[in-house]
């Protein structure tokens, strides 16, 4: 043991028993059990003090400084003691401030919790005064005795301090995951399957497509199916059906749903942090891998990147045996997004036994995606049909609920009318709700009809009877309408219902005007609907959005001002002239008092940037006006919540605004009116350093732009994220914007900014054209800059083949250093990027090059199981055996990602199956951890030593056991595994197994004569 540790175990301890001193000494009780508390813990505080200052002065190499280092030990006096003055002060504190502190000690402690109390103050109160007394011999009894007797008794004060940590972890995890994202899936899951009809939907559970992706590894299923055949439903189904029989500890389920309204926020970050969110909600003890980020993050102001969030992902997916990943509409992602995403996806099959479960329409780029894995066609089956018609029977007309005929008519018509397409159910089925005679509802079923033209007529039909509806249902169904297509992303109930409350010329809502949320749908003739669980308004299917997007100009001419009038008498409401919040306190509760000021604030200007003409005198003076300040905030303020987030950016101007929305017409108004110098308005920085032709150059805003430069933009000024204008618009593509900075004379090897310079920004994000116009003006292609070292390296960790073929040819330096993985090939080689890793080795990269987190480049692709990519390497003389850095090698690294080819591929090459070091010690260790069966069995097969000693877990038996993973357990007993070596963290197998909780693994290891009452090695003292 660090002979400093149990200095600094004493000094922790002091500092808390001095809070706590303090703390009893305040209550004003008379209680015998506060005196006797604070008199022990003064006692011992004096005691623990003098004990201090003699191990200072001590020999470290004298056998009773040794002795006394005991105390230390993990579950040790000192941490007994800890835990009880722990307890003491959770109970008389919150958060660190004193309240009713006589009240809390009476109320909150036991008798029998402040007898264990004091009974651990007089044991370590003893144990320090032998300490003093300078006897080694004495005080290394006195504390083995101790601690047999702490583990013979079932403390009472540890039950208190679980109890209490239970609840603040739960309250945490729950802050945590929260931060890491936003989405809400299951809320949608649940809105859905709502809506099922009972016994619909049991053809695809029967199916052997369905039940081959259910149980076998790393199974992948796509369904297929027509707009309308019920693709969601089939998913949400899938899903519940996970959630009822196969979501354990063990098996994880995950799943997201495309919503048409949101493809721009659902980006592949976005997307891998709600699955990782999913597998951690509600498991406190897979929180670390979130709260690292959130440590790194959090105060910073930043948020995760992609490749953080992934690697969190992998980490805790090695704790579940298998996932169900099920992605609902794939065809609606932006291509970009569905093949990064899929290919994320594909790495971590590579690693886990994930089974991925995807719907999409027949479109040829998914089908493709998918290869050979099976298929399965979604469509409406005609008893599904009949199901759904017959459930709706209640909300139809009385002609209808009476006669058992025309119900079996109504039923056999919709089923012929729907050609699979369930949607077409649903709509036939609206269309008869007005119907007050049999005549009446056969002639209409007598015109529905089928194939392509089928839901353009339901939807004429629905507009028109929503025509047909007296005037002000009319009026007010084409403003809900209106609203929900032309919205920018989905709106809440409470959001649409304010929006329709806003009354021109007024300064706040009357709560007289505000309607339902089902005034809404009931006038809208089925084609709203609200989901409950995320009270979010929308329309019945992404086909309605298609149809009514399609046929704008004739039902909802005038909508666009609409809405734009309405979020601009909104945001001048008097209750947002006091400006911006002082708080994140303050602006949350602004926030929740006025359910429309986020969505007016962020979209005002899309929407006012296609009817700018109309509305540029109000839009100027809203922009100018006091409520600008709020509108700001609202508008920038950072997704990732921290401590003063919503104050990012307590300044900025109008022309930050216009710029960022290409609002031209009202930025020339702007500027005729300003009172400083239009120079000095154009180039007014944000407090984060952004000037307004930074805000044009990150939203593509190429006329903007031009503007801007002409009223004299600062064209190299410094500052923001990005650092300058050509950077923010060579990050994001923007041809055109890039080209207008360069003519107007950007620098083109400016550094600063995240990217350091504007190469290494579009080189990472793959923009061939931008990267050729770059180095076509002179960009440095080996400048050296921030995130990722080099352009080389940024192009090459992304694989983007082309770009790093021109960054070649232009003379990029391909053994150059850069950040996280050392140097390009390393990049490429942990990302799996083949094409890329073969252009490197074939311009001359050294295969065997030390650096970066992994050490080498065959380490970083054995731990991301790229095969081809490790014979690659191997093939251009990698060392098979060349030590790393985390895990030591990349047999190791093969091994914890469960990579059964890789591995046998290395072991082929030559790989020392038991040579030490890294993280786990050996490869078998980091197999067993992983719960990796097959690799383990491979491992033994070839010669690993089954007790080897070494690293965090001591020996593979007790890796095995903390994972949980039976199998692997079993066979590492059935290979000779002793049941009792002693070392690593937890000193033991059992000990391992029961700390986690893995009842059977105990049983298994009892069973094999583990030692019940063993001590943790960690514990046993010098006699």
């Amino acid at each position: 043991m660090d002979p400093l540790s149990v200095t600094a175990s004493i000094i922790a301890i002091l500092q808390l028993s001095a809070k706590v001193l303090s703390y009893l000494n305040d209550v004003k009780d008379a209680s015998k059990d506060r005196v006797a508390c604070a008199v022990e813990a003064s006692n011992l505080h004096n005691l623990l003090f003098n004990l201090r200052f003699r191990l200072e002065e001590g020999d470290p190499s004298r056998p009773w400084y040794i002795a006394v280092q005991a105390l230390a030990v993990k579950h040790g006096p000192l941490d007994q003691f800890k835990q009880a003055l722990e307890m003491l002060q959770a109970k008389m504190t919150d958060g660190g401030r004193l309240k009713k502190a006589g009240e809390a000690l009476m109320w909150k402690f036991k008798k029998e919790e402040i007898a264990e109390v004091l009974a651990r103050m007089e044991r370590l109160k003893t144990l320090v005064e032998i300490a003093l007394q300078m006897d080694h011999f004495k005080l290394s009894k006195a504390i083995k005795d101790d601690t047999s007797f702490v583990r013979a008794h079932v403390p009472i004060i540890q039950s208190g301090v679980d109890t209490i940590r239970q609840s603040q972890d739960s309250a945490k995890h729950r802050r945590l995951i929260e931060w890491l994202s936003t989405s809400d899936y299951p809320a949608q899951q649940s809105d859905i399957i709502k809506r099922r009809q009972e016994g619909t939907g049991q053809w695809f559970l029967d199916a052997p497509e369905l039940a081959y992706w259910l149980n076998e590894s790393n199974a992948t299923l796509l369904c297929l199916g027509i707009p309308g055949a019920g693709k969601t439903m089939i998913a949400a189904i899938a899903i519940d059906h996970l959630l009822n029989t196969v979501q354990n500890s063990s098996h994880g389920v995950a799943y997201v749903y495309c919503n048409y309204k949101a493809r721009e926020e659902q980006d592949v970050l976005s997307l891998l942090a709600a699955i990782l969110k999913q597998l951690v909600q509600g498991r406190l003890s897979m929180v670390d891998h979130i709260e690292r980020l959130y440590q790194k993050h959090a105060n910073r102001g930043t948020k995760p990147s992609l490749d953080e969030v992934y690697s969190a992902l992998r980490d805790v997916l090695a704790h579940y045996s298998s996932v169900h990943i099920v992605i609902d509409a794939l065809d609606e992602y932006q291509d970009a997004t569905r093949r990064q995403f899929l290919a994320k996806l594909r790495n971590l099959q590579a690693t886990q036994d994930i089974r991925l479960m995807a719907t999409s329409r027949f479109i040829p780029n998914v089908e493709d995606a998918f290869g050979e894995a099976p298929r399965l066609e979604v469509q409406a089956s005609r008893e599904d049909v009949k199901r759904f018609v017959a459930g709706q029977t209640y909300q139809l007309p009385a002609c209808i609920q009476r006669s058992i005929a025309l119900q079996e008519i109504v039923q056999k018509k919709i089923t012929d009318a729907v050609d699979g397409m369930f949607l077409l159910a649903r709509l036939h089925t609206d269309s008869l709700l007005d119907k007050r005679t049999a005549k009446d509802v056969k002639t209409t079923l007598d015109k529905l009809t089928k194939g392509a033209a089928a839901l353009d007529f339901a939807y004429r039909e629905a507009l028109q009877r929503i025509d047909g509806q007296l005037g002000g249902d009319r009026e007010l169904a084409g403003k809900v309408l209106s609203w929900i297509t032309l919205a920018e992303r989905p709106l809440t109930t409470a959001e649409i219902c304010c929006a329709l409350a806003v009354e021109p010329g007024e300064d706040e809502i009357d709560p007289e005007n505000v309607l339902t949320p089902g005034d809404l749908v009931s006038v809208c003739a089925g084609l709203v609907i609200i989901d409950e669980e995320s009270a979010v308004i929308r329309l019945v299917h992404y086909t309605t959005q298609e149809y009514l997007e399609r046929t704008g100009d004739v039902w909802n001419q005038g909508g666009q001002l609409n809405i734009t009038t309405t979020c601009l008498t909104y945001l001048c409401f008097d209750t947002f002239q006091s400006g911006s919040c002082s708080t994140d306190k303050e602006f949350e509760a602004r926030l929740q008092q006025n359910q429309f000021l986020d969505y007016a604030a962020k979209h005002l200007g899309s929407h006012a940037g296609r009817v700018e003409t109309e509305v540029t005198d109000r839009t100027c003076e809203l922009l100018q006006g006091k409520s600008f300040p709020c509108v700001a905030q609202a508008l920038w303020v950072p997704n990732y919540k921290y401590r003063g987030y919503s104050t990012a950016y307590r300044v900025s101007t109008a022309l930050h605004y216009t710029s960022q929305f290409g609002l031209s017409g009202i930025t020339k108004k702007i500027l005729a009116t300003v009172d400083v110098p239009i120079v000095e308005a154009v180039n007014a920085k944000d407090s984060r350093g952004n000037t307004p032709l930074t805000f044009a150059a990150k939203t593509g805003q190429y006329e903007m732009a031009n503007l801007l430069l002409d009223k004299g933009a600062e064209v190299n000024a410094q500052g923001g994220r990005y650092g300058n204008a050509l950077q923010a618009a060579s990050e994001r593509g923007y041809e055109q914007v890039v080209k207008t900075l360069l003519d107007a004379g950007a620098e083109v090897n400016a550094q600063g900014g995240r990217y350091g310079n504007a190469l290494q920004a579009a080189s990472e994000r793959g923009y061939e054209q931008v990267v050729k116009m770059l180095l076509d003006k002179g960009a440095e292609v080996n400048a050296q800059g921030r995130r990722y070292g080099n352009a080389l390296y940024a192009a090459s960790c992304r694989g983007h083949e082309q770009v790093v073929k021109m960054l070649l040819d232009k003379g990029a330096e391909v053994n150059a250093q850069g950040r996280g993985y050392g140097n390009a090939l390393q990049a490429a080689s942990a990302q799996g990027h083949e094409q890329v890793v073969k252009t490197l080795l074939d311009k001359g990269a050294e295969v065997n090059a030390q650096g970066g987190g992994y050490g080498n480049a065959l380490e970083a692709a054995s731990d991301g199981g790229h095969e081809q990519v490790v014979k690659m390497l191997l093939d251009k003389g990698a060392e098979v055996n060349a030590q790393g850095r985390g895990y030591g090698n990349a047999l190791q690294a093969a091994s914890y990602g469960g990579h059964e080819q890789v591995v046998k591929t290395l072991l082929d090459a030559g790989a020392e199956v038991n040579v030490q070091g890294g993280e786990y010690g050996n490869a078998l260790q980091a197999a067993s951890y992983g719960g990796h069966e097959q690799v383990v069995k491979t491992l033994l097969d070839a010669g690993a030593e089954v007790n080897a000693q070494g690293g965090e877990y001591g020996n593979a038996l007790q890796a095995a056991s903390y994972g949980g993973h039976e199998q692997v357990v079993k066979t590492l007993l059935d290979a000779g595994a002793d049941v009792n070596a002693q070392g690593g963290e937890y000193g033991n197998a059992l000990q391992a197994a029961s700390y986690r909780g893995h009842e059977q693994i105990v049983k298994m290891l009892l069973n094999s004569g583990a030692h019940q009452h063993q001590e943790n090695n960690l514990a046993s003292m010098p006699e």
